[in-house]
């Protein structure tokens, strides 16, 4: 399945919206100017078109395998892997101190949404190292990150992240997994865990699991959870892979999508593993790798949704059928497959944009250490979540009905990108949660980042009011009533919140995508991007005041429907 990297639009928004080379000017990226930027996103985009996107549909038809207790991955798999690791990739924004790069994230969300562009089964394994790797810096013993950091960071260990189990699923306090003391500095950790992504495989020489378990003296609940490494094969003395721990990978899940990613059931049997950070603090520490892999998911959901949009564009170019009032009859020239590929553009352009800028928050947020920078970032993390899966799905889903009939058959590879996508809402904890973690805890501070970023876009539409008047308009009008609907929330009680906050959530991510369009309309006014963005403007920005009424719709009637009158209705 072919497939470009959307390099040059990655590089329009860094530089033309997102005012990327704020990096550059502060001594922790100051190595990260524009000719390493174009060399990074160059080199990668060549991986993922040459390398990683042939194997996208190798993933698809010929899954991962158990066979005697050993997981095969799919053909072409281990060696795609390696290109990743040896050309660094792993480490891009990994510390130097242990072989990382050590540049901004925002070059790794880029990275991260190419390479799932190109083989969304292959990209999970290396995202889920890049988050134990953040994890480990900030929490693990020196001990500990010597010995694993420079391995993850090389490729040659893959790293995991174990939280669910049977009877547990999002509520990870619920969990029954133990760990015992040795005596010796170890912890045999005994339990299962379910939807293990890349929790056994051929394509590196171990595996890492970070695994959330309980100590005899634990607290009930979230509270009395600790984390521990739990390798594959215990390291010996030289710190080589060394004898098999007591582990094993049970089965293999069976899955609408990802076919090429092995996801696991895991069964630990007192197996040694050592504490990461201190006890009872293992949720805090797997945060630091949740919020990592958010952003990552996110930047997946948009990555499929750029190649579903490739595939469908190439796909009404070529497509002949019926009189058109355009060229030669191709269905491009339709008005309605016109308006789905130009909203599947549009909807890209903003999700995209909404993950860039959470990255560059981040990164901003690093170099100068102000609190301002964090919290736009804490903010934006669940919006570029949520949004930019929901995105995918929602794209992938429209390339499938612009092949029509042809898109519900397998060959076509449309209904792939569909099928692959669909996880990615459910991914690190599913967009319900990321909602409610907006309107929650990410309102804790009065609504006051959320209002920042507001009165950002506002004094931007204002002062576009002279190059493009009617953009602008659009755009600070909706603003005002997003700040209206954030105050209206930050004054109820939890559960009308929780009610509205799915709706919440997307009316914001759509008066981002109105914003970030807005800019892009100035750096381009008489070019496509401003035409793209009447487009995002007449058709998607107005949903925000629809789904502002929902929002404010409060739980009462939602309880007042019992569960018989859903079954009797």
């Amino acid at each position: 399945m072919s497939f470009t990297s959307p390099v040059a639009e990655i590089r329009f928004l860094l530089d033309q919206v997102l005012g990327y080379d704020r990096l550059s000017e502060t001594e922790t990226f100051a190595e990260a100017g524009s000719d390493v930027t174009d060399a990074i996103l160059g080199e990668v985009g060549r991986l993922c078109d040459g390398v990683l996107a042939p194997l996208n549909r190798n993933g698809d038809l010929t899954p991962a395998r158990l066979e005697n207790g050993v997981v095969r991955s799919s053909p072409g798999f281990k060696d795609g892997y390696k290109a990743i690791a040896d050309g660094g990739w792993l480490g891009i924004a990994a510390t130097p101190a242990y072989g990382g790069m050590g540049l901004p994230q925002t070059l790794n969300t880029a990275m991260n949404e190419m390479m799932s562009g190109a083989c969304l089964a292959l990209q999970l394994c290396p995202l889920l190292s890049q988050g134990q790797i953040e994890a480990l810096e900030h929490h693990a013993s020196d001990a500990i990150k010597d010995l694993y950091l420079p391995k993850l960071i090389s490729g040659e260990w893959t790293g995991t992240m174990n939280l669910t189990e049977p009877q547990a699923g999002s509520d990870v306090g619920a969990l029954r997994t133990k760990a015992v003391d040795n005596g010796d500095g170890s912890f045999a950790i005994t339990g299962q865990k379910i939807f293990i992504t890349w929790g056994d495989h051929d394509v590196a020489d171990n595996v890492c699991h970070l695994v959330l378990a309980r100590l005899p003296d634990g607290a009930p609940g979230t509270r009395g959870i600790s984390l521990f490494m739990v390798p594959k094969l215990i390291p010996d003395a030289a710190g080589n892979p060394g004898e098999r721990n007591s582990l094993r990978v049970v089965s293999l899940e069976h899955k609408l999508g990802i076919h090429g990613s092995p996801t696991c059931v895991m069964s630990f049997e007192g197996a040694t593993g050592w504490m990461v950070g201190k006890p009872n603090g293992g949720m805090a520490a797997m945060f630091t790798m949740m919020n990592n892999a958010r952003l990552g998911v996110g930047a997946q959901g948009i990555g499929v949704a750029e190649a579903a949009y490739q595939h469908a564009l190439a796909y009404a170019r070529d497509r002949k059928q019926g009189r058109t009032p355009l060229g030669d009859g191709a269905i491009i020239d339709h008005a309605d497959v016109r308006r789905m590929l130009a909203v599947m553009k549009a909807e890209i352009f903003a999700a995209r944009a909404i993950a860039l800028d959470c990255g560059l928050a981040i990164d901003m947020g690093k170099a100068t250490a102000r609190d301002s920078w964090k919290a736009r970032a804490a903010l934006l993390t669940p919006i570029a979540k949520a949004h930019g899966t929901d995105i995918g799905c929602e794209v992938s889903s429209m390339g499938v009905q612009i092949h029509g009939g042809m898109g519900f058959i397998e060959e076509t590879g449309a209904a792939q990108y569909f099928r692959d996508a669909r996880i990615t809402p459910i991914y690190e904890g599913t967009n319900g949660i990321q909602a409610m973690d907006l309107v929650g805890r990410k309102m804790m501070d009065g609504g006051e980042a959320a209002c920042r970023l507001l009165q950002e876009i506002e004094d931007t539409a204002e002062s576009a009011r002279g190059a493009l008047p009617a953009l602008a308009e659009k755009v600070w009008g909706a603003a005002e009533t997003m700040r209206e609907a954030t105050e209206w929330m930050v004054a109820q009680e939890p559960d009308d919140r929780n009610a509205g906050a799915v709706a919440y959530l997307r009316a914001f991510a759509r008066v981002l995508g109105g914003y970030y369009h807005l800019k892009a309309a100035l750096a381009d006014p008489q070019g496509p991007r401003a035409r793209l963005a009447h487009v995002f403007m007449d058709r998607i920005l107005p949903e925000h005041e629809s789904l502002l009424v929902q929002a404010r719709a409060g739980a009462a009637q939602l309880y007042a429907l019992s569960a018989e009158d859903l079954i009797s209705a």
